[in-house]
């Protein structure tokens, strides 16, 4: 084994070496390793013990891994941490049942409503309309009435997809039978008079929203932080925080300039109220954006939802839904209006994230990209398909030639009640769900997204689905549809695919002299037992970005200088 060395390196010392260990590295040139030296944030040299001699001093910490195993730090490329957590920490109902029943969606309101007689509306999360469905129960105004009727109440679904309101909430956001349906959205409605029925698809509850007080910045920020504390103790060094307002831009930047921000963060601006109001959209695009930058933060990025959901039908599909003769779902903008938006970004250089979970939103997605690399042909911007539950095969291939990620959330879509929620959309299409495999092999850039709080925030639960296809948690031999991935392949979409969606892969993303130092130190090695009920469970003892310690569960780094940023235990987010 030869030492990867940087330009210089001969000449200067460590400030840390990591030795004896087992290192995959991720680099073609050097798969795997023994130790590596850090110097000033960056890997000065990857080799044998032998190698690192040569770097270490006096003021060198040095540490004996007896064989351990290390890998790149990984990324998550799209969550919420301000949905799954800011509603508890500024008081909202939460009721924190993975799949309640509508008896236990009601009892939870009532209890929360009484608790909370002060409070004017009675706002939180999640039902999960598939549930109510099972029940034989329709999940409209008219039942949320019949539990409370004198005050607002809204609860959203746990796919973010709607939100059920009652008449109340109806009336304070001025919804009526006149009311339009937005661009990005759809009010669910009476057949005959054409009233709103308290279901809310995509951008329609941000109407909602506007009818209330803005989540309070001290939840958003205990969010934040508190998400970042999770997932530092869970490896990830880069993450997207997609949907962003200039509130949560503002919670970002507070945390940083703590010095708490622990990952590489891409927040992305929603590009209409979505989910909540963005009032300074325009100025946030228009360069006050970059008020934020920092060496951690950056918000030069783009969300919207092209289409919605499956659970609702919204998903937009290249053919109509199984058993209807027309209907495709919906589209939340026109082609026109996302051709124009997608080449107006990419000439900014501004990423755009779409949200398309329907194989025909992909579809129109991939062609608005099309349009922009014809007109601005030197564009290095590389776009973002998020979810891509479903893809044409036909389109596999431009993934790589139009250089967009297709971005998947595997944790949602292991066996359960909610993934079969998600099967409504027809075998064929289920045969090609969350087709990493597909794209990958076309030599495009996929990447995994835990989508908090709709699934997950554990990324090793995602990493075992993605090889295997079947539920981590169970014993049973029932198989999700599609293929998997290689236990190799799987650790590039955890790590340099996810720093190339970042576009970030020439510092970081592997273990290489000369790039950023972020590894993690785990508590098992995934190539010396099988993926099936053991990945899942790994525990990660160390993280460092840029040579800093940010998680350190063993206290390696406790008698140093190099505190950890965040100490154990972490908050326990797991699902």
């Amino acid at each position: 084994m030869s030492a990867n060395l940087s330009p210089q390196s001969v000449r200067l010392s460590a400030d840390i070496v990591l030795k004896n260990a087992h290192i995959y590295t991720v680099d073609p040139q050097q798969p795997w390793s023994q130790a590596v030296a850090i110097k000033n944030g960056t890997f000065l040299a990857v080799g044998n013990d032998q190698d690192m001699q040569a770097h270490i001093d006096e003021y060198t910490q040095v540490i004996d891994l007896e064989g351990q195993f290390i890998m790149p730090g990984i990324y998550d490329m799209h969550t919420h941490p301000d949905l799954a957590l800011a509603p508890s920490y500024a008081g909202y109902l939460d009721i924190a049942i993975p799949d309640p029943t509508p008896e236990q969606v009601e009892r939870a309101i009532l209890d929360y409503a009484t608790q909370n007689p002060d409070k004017e509306w009675v706002y939180g999360s999640y039902f999960v309309r598939y549930t109510f469905k099972q029940a034989g129960i329709v999940a409209d105004r008219h039942w949320l009435d019949s539990i409370i009727s004198d005050r607002p109440v809204a609860i959203l679904d746990r796919s973010w997809g709607c939100m059920l309101v009652n008449s109340k909430a109806l009336e304070l956001a001025g919804i009526t039978a006149d009311t339009l349906d937005p661009k990005h959205g759809y009010i669910e409605r009476d057949s005959l008079t054409g009233e709103a029925n308290g279901i809310l698809v995509d951008g329609a509850y941000a109407m909602i929203h506007a009818a209330m007080p803005p989540t309070p910045q001290h939840a958003l920020e205990r969010a934040y932080r508190e998400g970042l504390h999770y997932q530092s103790s869970r490896g990830v060094v880069g993450t997207k925080y997609v949907h962003v307002c200039e509130h949560r831009l503002n919670a970002l930047r507070a945390i940083d300039q703590k010095g708490k921000l622990s990952a590489r963060i891409e927040a992305a601006i929603s590009w209409q109220d979505d989910i909540f109001p963005v009032k300074r959209r325009w100025e946030l695009l228009a360069g006050e954006r970059h008020f934020y930058r920092s060496n951690r933060l950056n918000a030069n990025a783009v969300k919207f939802h092209f289409d919605g959901t499956h659970e609702s039908k919204s998903s937009y599909l290249s053919t109509p839904w199984p058993g209807e003769s027309e209907w495709r779902g919906h589209l939340n903008l026109t082609p026109e209006h996302i051709k124009d938006m997608v080449v107006d970004m990419d000439r900014k250089n501004i990423r755009v994230i779409a949200h398309c979970t329907g194989d025909g939103a992909s579809d129109i997605f991939l062609d608005a990209v099309a349009a922009a690399r014809e007109a601005n042909p030197n564009g290095k911007i590389s776009h973002q398909c998020a979810h891509s539950t479903s893809l044409l095969d036909k389109n596999l291939p431009r993934f790589k030639s139009l250089n967009v990620t297709a971005e998947f959330s595997p944790v949602g879509w292991f066996p359960s009640s909610f993934a079969n929620a998600r099967s409504v959309f027809g075998e064929e299409r289920m045969q090609r769900a969350y087709n990493f495999k597909g794209v990958l092999g076309e030599g495009g850039n996929a990447v995994m997204g835990t989508d908090w709080p709709v699934s997950s925030l554990n990324p090793w639960i995602g990493f075992e689905a993605m090889i295997t296809r079947q539920n981590p948690r169970t014993d049973d031999n029932e198989t999700f549809y599609g293929q998997g991935i290689e236990l190799d392949e799987a650790i590039k979409v955890m790590t340099i695919n996810g720093a190339k969606s970042m576009n970030i892969d020439n510092i970081a993303g592997n273990i290489c002299a000369g790039k950023s130092a972020d590894l993690i130190l785990l508590d098992r090695n995934p190539f010396s037992s099988p993926a099936r009920g053991n990945l899942h469970g790994t525990n990660v003892l160390l993280t460092l970005i840029e040579g800093q310690v940010s998680w350190d569960s063993q206290g390696l780094f406790a008698n140093t200088p190099l505190q950890a940023i965040w100490q154990a235990p972490a908050p326990n987010f797991d699902y």
